[in-house]
């Protein structure tokens, strides 16, 4: 028998999929594919917004409650377009084949990992009968045809792909690409026609685990997710699981302790190629070696890239930090076994400005600068603010942080305390959220208490935060709001208050 996965696979029209949760940043994109490889797609999310929008535009039928009907709704579709197709053979035997389970051999319900598994939507696509899956079995499925370059690592993920899919598509190379956030000028995804297919391989909900990568990229191993992965252990033994696939070629960064550790760890004699940002007293060398020659505040950085001792380019990145350099290493690597030449891949990174949410510009006012990062982990925090530092030596910097999910904040709460230091002055919102429940075992208040900066303070809501800073900032302040959830409306209140 055929199964759903040779049908989406062959790229079988006849499958409708339906995603609940096709707002968010896991399924949209996928929803985004799909459309383009010509399938048809519903899917429904709490509330509209501009994912949801685009997809509409795009042939998508969007619902924007998420209960039972709505599978119900698209079987009743279906049978009354199958009753119409065989009107010569009488009501009857269309009412047959419309129990007959052709329908919903025809449907896949895709759930996003926030959907539980009471919900009304999954509880009436099972009691149709209709296959109901997560990420880590529907892409393996899709992509299966394709040499799928998987990006994964704690940090830096997305931007990583981001470097990957503007390299590659500037080299003429039409790739494929899943992005879980927006490329300016790209969107967040494309189906692409090469053979080649670049997905931001997220660890969450152990959806990497599915995958089969012809390519993998590792940026770096630091534990995160703790509502998933409730121990350092848990989470290293889930990238092991992913390195172990042995791809054709697995690339990582000798710079983190996390990804060497599970470099070395590794019993294959598959290729591993390693990158790096070179530091004076450094004894090892990758494979790709970037040295660094510092430029003045403002001006991009020259970095040289060197393999086996040899000169191979000079970079010039158009985003600031370390953190990104490496990035832009990892992208370069990848390029270059796709047949990049590593001076187009550096031309192409010249003139790459981020993404959304990752140290994005929002605007200036009244002499202010308002940034905006994804940052919610302590090592991101950090390496953000120390690229602002770098970029904005003599500025003040205020750090406006909204700590992400409560198991997180619990787990790292101490280093998130001391990860402010290259920031003036700090805010703390209350925590956001997301998919947990507040069982009182910490707060934000926490996070204020155990830091030693000097100038840090409680700020719960969003508009407390805003106030504040509205009442405080001052010409030539760099003012960056920091978190996955919406700690960015802060800097656009700001900035409306300013312009005012």
């Amino acid at each position: 028998m055929t199964t759903w996965q040779d049908r989406l696979a062959e790229q079988d029209k006849t499958l409708h999929v339906h995603l609940i949760g096709i707002g968010g940043a896991g399924l949209s994109p996928i929803a985004k594919v799909l459309l383009e490889l010509g399938f048809s797609v519903s899917g429904s999310d709490r509330q509209s917004n501009a994912n949801t929008k685009l997809l509409a535009e795009l042939g998508a039928t969007i619902f924007t409650q998420q209960v039972a009907e709505n599978i119900n709704n698209l079987l009743a579709q279906s049978g009354l377009e199958q009753a119409n197709n065989i009107a010569q053979s009488g009501l009857e035997q269309a009412n047959n084949i419309a129990q007959s389970g052709l329908e919903q051999a025809n449907y896949i319900v895709l759930y996003s990992s926030a959907i539980a598994a009471d919900h009304s939507e999954r509880l009436a696509a099972v009691a149709h009968g209709i296959s109901v899956v997560k990420r880590d079995e529907f892409l393996p499925a899709l992509l299966s045809k394709r040499k799928l370059i998987a990006v994964a690592g704690t940090h830096g993920k997305s931007t990583t792909t981001s470097m990957i899919v503007k390299v590659l598509l500037e080299a003429g190379i039409d790739t494929g690409y899943i992005i879980g956030t927006t490329l300016p000028g790209y969107g967040n995804a494309s189906a692409g026609s090469s053979s080649y297919f670049v997905l931001e391989a997220d660890e969450y909900d152990h959806m990497f685990l599915g995958l089969q990568p012809t390519v993998s990229v590792i940026t770096n191993v630091e534990w995160d997710h703790p509502d998933c992965f409730p121990t350092a252990q848990s989470f290293e033994d889930a990238f092991h699981q992913f390195a172990a696939k042995e791809a054709a070629l697995t690339i990582s960064c000798l710079d983190d302790a996390g990804a060497e550790k599970l470099r070395t760890s590794i019993d294959s004699n598959a290729p591993w190629f390693t990158y790096s940002v070179q530091q004076p007293d450094q004894e090892k060398a990758a494979d790709l070696t970037a040295r660094v020659e510092r430029a003045a505040p403002g001006e991009k950085t020259s970095t040289v890239l060197t393999i086996a001792g040899q000169q191979v380019g000079v970079l010039q990145l158009g985003v600031p930090g370390d953190h990104n350099l490496r990035n832009a290493l990892a992208a370069i690597s990848v390029s270059q076994w796709c047949g990049v030449s590593i001076a187009q891949a550096c031309r192409s990174l010249r003139t790459f400005n981020g993404t959304a949410r990752r140290f994005e510009t929002k605007g200036e006012a009244a002499g202010v600068i308002v940034i905006d990062d994804y940052a919610h982990h302590p090592t991101e925090v950090r390496a953000t603010l120390d690229a602002a530092r770098n970029h904005y030596p003599t500025r003040r910097i205020w750090a406006v942080f909204q700590p992400h999910t409560f198991s997180r904040t619990k787990q790292l709460q101490a280093a998130m305390s001391a990860s402010f230091s290259d920031a003036d002055q700090v805010l703390v919102t209350d925590i956001f959220a997301a998919r947990e429940e507040d069982l009182g075992e910490v707060s934000a208040e926490d996070i204020v208490r155990q830091s030693s900066h000097q100038s840090i303070r409680h700020t719960p809501t969003l508009a407390d935060a805003t106030a504040i800073l509205r009442n405080e900032v001052a010409e030539n302040d760099v003012v960056i709001t920091l978190g996955a959830g919406d700690s960015y409306r802060i800097g656009e209140m700001l900035l409306d208050e300013l312009r005012r």
